[in-house]
């Protein structure tokens, strides 16, 4: 006698499992190509910066990750490893793109994240990054960007756009501007107008004070909260 329900999850495993791996092995190269553009895009802004008095500096710290640090920023480059779905009311579930083939919704996700320098120069692990945009990619290459400024607008159109290395340069460039742009601005006196002995005690030559480059204004993805 047949076991019915286990030919079904074969079935089932077979069709989605095969999918979310051809999502994966097509984000994956993607984030190489990416990776590379920024190695290039370091060595540029090196021979363009020589006479300058900060340091340009390309490192991967494995598979998934990649980080560009220029002046007193850094940018995080993260692919993960597994492949999302969206939300019922997200704006893919109505794309003729997708209502085609509902296969096509399932996407891997590269986040690129924004710190100081010196959050890591210095150790100073209580500092704020901030997610500056994040790729998603299907299996057939087609991939809509969630993002600021010019991110967060340019890329919307997931039943059109494929991926290409002028996109990917894109990407890199406008995070770069944005983050160049993104100023540190200095605490208010009344947030840190005291300190516990613990944090003085682990001072040891450095702030322990939570160090972010949040302007005051809310992101273009956040909610305004209003009083």
């Amino acid at each position: 006698m047949k076991n019915t329900n286990l030919e079904q999850i074969g079935l089932h495993l077979k069709g989605k499992g095969n999918l979310k791996q051809k999502v994966y092995q097509k984000t994956l190269s993607v984030f190489d190509e990416l990776k590379e553009l920024i190695e290039q895009h370091s060595k540029d802004l090196n021979n363009m910066c020589k006479e300058d008095l900060f340091d340009i500096k390309y490192s991967e710290n494995g598979k998934f990750e990649a980080e560009l640090q220029f002046a007193g920023d850094v940018l995080t480059f993260n692919m993960h490893t597994n492949v999302f779905n969206f939300p019922d009311e997200f704006f893919i579930h109505q794309s003729p793109y997708v209502l085609e083939d509902e296969n096509r919704k399932y996407c891997g996700m590269i986040e690129v994240y924004n710190f100081l320098a010196d959050s890591f120069k210095y150790s100073r692990y209580g500092d704020s990054g901030y997610l500056v945009a994040r790729i998603f990619i299907n299996h057939e290459g087609h991939f809509f960007i969630e993002g600021e400024d010019q991110l967060g607008f340019l890329f919307k159109d997931f039943d059109n756009l494929v991926m290409n290395k002028d996109v990917l340069a894109l990407v890199i460039e406008q995070a770069m501007i944005f983050s160049i742009d993104f100023d540190l601005w200095a605490p208010l006196y009344q947030e840190i107008k005291e300190i516990t002995v613990g944090e003085r005690i682990q001072q040891t030559g450095t702030i322990t004070h939570k160090t972010s480059k949040r302007l005051g204004f809310v992101f273009s993805n956040e909610e305004k909260i209003v009083d």
